[in-house]
């Protein structure tokens, strides 16, 4: 079981598709970090060496900015748009879809399964008796 970031990578699996387990980390950045770091991507992440994992580690550290930076930085950008009063941080205070997708439908799970048409809150008939 090896440790890159924090983040235990799931043994069994080729790095490649172990390192996207890593926040921040997706299908073309692992490639791209394991081309600098010289590591074959098909290798399953068991049967890493020790000075593999350093090198993959080192490549992440210097280069990309991963789980908690990461999330703290998006989490700062948000917030930012919301202090300045944007129309996408009203979009994100609000809870509705922030790219200009329309939200007459199709906006389900930005807004919780609202359903506000006529016939959803019916009840069904009585039945006779």
């Amino acid at each position: 079981m090896a440790r890159i970031a924090g983040i235990t990578i799931p043994d069994k699996k080729r790095i490649e598709i172990a390192l996207a387990y890593v926040y921040g980390i997706g299908p073309s950045a692992s490639r791209e970090i394991l081309a600098a770091a010289k590591v074959n991507p098909d290798t399953r992440s068991d049967k890493l060496a020790q000075d593999e994992i350093n090198r993959l580690r080192e490549v992440i550290e210097k280069n990309y900015k991963i789980e908690g930076d990461l999330r703290r930085e998006i989490m700062m950008n948000v917030k930012r748009l919301k202090d300045i009063g944007t129309y996408r941080g009203l979009r994100h205070m609000r809870g509705l879809p922030v790219r200009g997708q329309r939200t007459k439908t199709n906006s389900r799970t930005r807004r919780g399964n609202v359903r506000k048409t006529m016939g959803s809150g019916r009840k069904p008939a009585a039945s006779p008796t």
